[in-house]
């Protein structure tokens, strides 16, 4: 089955197509945006658990960046040297490993260190939010510079892959819909922003090593934008990037009907526009949608958030499942006769 065959994102080679995607830990208790001894058991005992390609949470790539006060950083090099050695156990183990940058803008509950949050103009996400700062445009050269900053210091911790977070109504997401970017300079178009920052990005990550989008396929709202104005934002970029992991909503606090598979058809119709490979998402809790979707060709990887929370040996299982024995790490194989 393609599900346990080695592919290739860009130049990488992936054992499987098994994704563990970005999920936010909210364990950086010291506020410092540092990995503990929790980051290194949670991501290396995936690893363990043979998941092909492992994408670190979200990493704030400035201190008002991240979600809350709790998420990781990646502006410092302190930051860099421990997620480095999550990398190299990791890699120890068989698997790749990306992370995602950042960056919450109108978002960010952070307060430590945090004066000023930031959207492409100034409007709240809800009652809740503070209201973000519009950005001027020596803020927008700012916060590429530290998407820059940050994607090097990913490359210097040997991460193979960075996945930019476009996604869930965090500041770049922010800047695709027209519900929250109001402005009337050539940001009012994302993919002006996204071009400026994808060339920024590229000058230091390695072009053997891949870039993914992660992209809120629609809004959900009336008057906001569906998946055929995504592709047509991401048009300019694509020759430019690698893989699209495609979720959806965010961008305001409406809540979609969520049902199991319900973000795969954006999957397949941004796979099918964009020839590029896609990574489907969203309520696939079971080996039996994972294989459905690969073999049907719906998505070529798929990531499985809540299956692999709740149980790191998921893709064993999956693999115990289909009668591939062969492929357990030898350690584990008693577990599973």
């Amino acid at each position: 089955m393609k599900i346990f065959e080695a592919s290739k994102i860009g130049d990488l080679t992936l054992k499987n197509r098994f994704i563990m995607p970005p999920m936010c830990m909210y364990s950086a208790f010291n506020h410092d945006g540092m990995v503990n001894s929790f980051h290194k058991a949670h991501y290396v005992s995936r690893a363990i658990g043979q998941v092909g390609l492992i994408i670190v949470e979200a990493t704030g790539v400035v201190p008002e960046g991240r979600i809350t006060d709790q998420c990781l950083g990646l502006w410092n090099d302190a930051q860099r040297d421990g997620l480095k050695e999550i990398v190299t156990a990791v890699h120890e183990q068989g698997s790749s490993i990306g992370i995602q940058l950042s960056h919450a803008g109108r978002k960010c509950t952070a307060v430590d260190g945090v004066d000023t949050i930031y959207g492409p103009s100034a409007i709240a996400y809800s009652d809740a939010y503070r209201i973000p700062k519009a950005m001027r445009k020596e803020d927008i050269k700012h916060m590429i510079q530290s998407f820059v900053d940050a994607a090097k210091r990913a490359n210097e911790a040997n991460f193979d892959a960075i996945e930019l977070h476009i996604a869930h109504g965090y500041l770049l997401s922010s800047f695709m819909s027209p519900l929250s970017n109001l402005r009337e300079d050539e940001y009012k178009d994302a993919s002006v922003l996204y071009t400026e920052l994808i060339a920024a990005i590229k000058t230091v990550w390695p072009k053997e090593k891949p870039i993914i989008l992660r992209i809120s396929a629609t809004d959900y709202e009336e008057d906001g934008y569906d998946v055929y104005h995504a592709i047509k934002t991401l048009q300019p970029i694509l020759d430019n990037v690698d893989a699209i992991h495609v979720s959806s909503g965010g961008i305001t606090p409406i809540k979609p009907k969520a049902f199991p598979g319900y973000q795969v058809p954006f999957a397949s119709i941004i796979k099918e526009v964009t020839k590029k490979p896609v990574i489907a998402v969203g309520l696939i809790t079971t080996p039996e949608q994972v294989i459905d979707i690969i073999e049907n060709d719906r998505a070529d990887y798929v990531a499985c958030g809540r299956a692999l929370l709740r149980n790191p040996h998921f893709v064993l299982e999956a693999m115990m499942n289909s009668k591939r024995k062969d492929l357990l790490p030898e350690q584990y194989q008693r577990g599973f006769r």
